[in-house]
């Protein structure tokens, strides 16, 4: 639930759970939860310090042991499980659906569209590999937990959220806003903690925050320079709050009232700050909310 960057499937695994009589979820670090009763959580075991190879045989482990326990395989953002267990899911007649969503394509991502069934993913930008078994489903954000509310601050406040990595540009936003620029996120890899470490100085880095609607809310202007390709989810979750949003990320190009090129993001800015946007909440819910993901995704499975 508290983790930064993967805490929000934990409202992804409970819409599952309403609409399944029993989901299993195999994960590589289990860390807290309150999931209903039929959920059951199996880790690999990396909170415990356990090997690579440890982890691979206690996932060959489940997915053979639990084979009458399941009907179907819904795999988030890692092909490498796809490819592991791809060929024992293909002769136990499971239906294989792999959600991913970024611009990267490897070699892991062309063997595991290969024994998929299905592909997920958020928009026709955030998967670039060819392929047939694509479904553009919009993202899944929880527009009850992320929604309009009061403002705890006053004055322009202009933030960011996610990831401290040179994908984000946090760099390039602190260039054109200055030190008032609020992060909110985590580094995860060794170059991002470089690359934070370089920055902290610059603006006002303030680590994880415990409920995000409360940050957003507080937000004259959320900040977006993502390069991954794909739709960010922050941007959905600060939109959702009713939050106005400046974002370069090409996957937002559909959306104008939030879209700006980077070279004009200093005006965009002041333009923003002087005329706020109006209200894009009604949009995402209709494209991008968690109550219609995951009703889309147990259809294409069934």
């Amino acid at each position: 639930m508290g983790d930064s960057n993967l805490g929000f499937f934990h409202s992804w695994i409970f819409e599952f759970a309403k609409l399944c009589s029993q989901v299993t979820v195999i994960c590589l670090q289990e860390g807290s939860h309150d999931l209903s009763a039929n959920v059951s959580v199996k880790s690999l075991g990396k909170e415990r310090g356990t090997s690579k190879l440890s982890q691979i045989l206690h996932f060959m482990f489940y997915i053979l042991h639990l084979r009458h326990e399941y009907d179907a395989v819904f795999v988030h953002m890692n092909p490498e499980y796809v490819i592991l267990g791809g060929l024992f899911w293909r002769l136990l007649g499971k239906k294989i659906a792999l959600w991913y969503t970024h611009k990267h394509v490897d070699l892991k991502l062309k063997i595991a569209e290969k024994f998929a069934n299905i592909i997920f993913t958020a928009s026709s930008e955030s998967f670039r590999l060819k392929s047939k078994k694509v479904v553009v489903t919009g993202h899944g954000v929880d527009t009850e937990f992320f929604s309009p509310g009061p403002k705890h601050f006053r004055g322009h406040r202009i933030v960011t959220a996610g990831r401290i990595t040179p994908a984000k540009h946090i760099k390039e936003m602190i260039e054109a806003v200055g030190p008032d620029l609020i992060v909110a996120g985590v580094p995860i890899t060794p170059t991002d903690y470089i690359y934070a470490k370089e920055l902290e100085s610059k603006a006002n880095f303030i680590g994880s925050v415990s409920y995000m609607p409360d940050f957003y809310r507080s937000a004259d202007l959320f900040l977006n320079l993502s390069t991954t390709g794909s739709i960010d989810k922050s941007v959905l979750e600060a939109l959702a709050c009713g939050t106005p949003v400046l974002t370069t990320n090409e996957a937002f190009k559909q959306v104008p009232q939030i879209y700006t090129e980077l070279t004009n993001l200093s005006q965009a800015i002041k333009d923003n700050l002087d005329k706020p946007q109006p209200s894009l909440r009604e949009w995402v819910i209709r494209e991008h909310s968690l109550k219609r993901l995951i009703p889309r995704i147990i259809h294409e499975l069934s």
